[in-house]
């Protein structure tokens, strides 16, 4: 009686598992279809730089723990190219401003010498009219011996 039992509890067994797998094939006799793998639904753009929108849609996919390592490797790889390249495009803007300002201040001050007035200052210390020594008097100055 036990033998038995023990073979009727196995022939249930596989025909409740060949009922849920349906054999493996997947098919509409039945079976579970196969999970469809969990891909990135929209990826970093290939033609165009990274922007902030691209990288707040960006959602990576997910594996029973945790995420997709090789998606998420080449996520972070181009978010890497990306920053450097942007670094290295700063650092070359920042140069260029550096050398241009100098040249602005080394080509002012190279012509101070001719009789080229800074911005703000008189030419050959000439002193503006109103000025300390010019005898004009400034706004709400009047002669010294007036006030009484």
């Amino acid at each position: 009686m036990f033998w038995f039992l023990l073979i009727a509890l196995v022939v249930v067994v596989a025909a409740v598992t060949l009922a849920v797998a349906g054999g493996g094939d997947g098919t509409a006799t039945g079976g579970l279809p196969e999970p469809a793998p969990d891909r990135m639904a929209w990826p970093l753009p290939l033609g165009r730089p990274v922007g902030r929108a691209d990288v707040e849609a960006l959602r990576l996919p997910m594996v029973l723990r945790g995420y997709r390592m090789a998606d998420t490797d080449d996520v972070l790889d181009r978010l890497g190219a990306e920053l450097a390249e942007r670094d290295a495009r700063i650092a070359e803007l920042e140069t260029a401003l550096a050398g241009a300002q100098a040249a602005a201040i080394g080509g002012r001050h190279g012509h101070a010498g001719r009789g080229d007035a800074e911005p703000g200052r008189p030419a050959d210390g000439a002193e503006e009219a109103g000025g300390p020594g010019s005898g004009a008097a400034g706004p709400g100055e009047g002669e010294k011996g007036d006030a009484s």
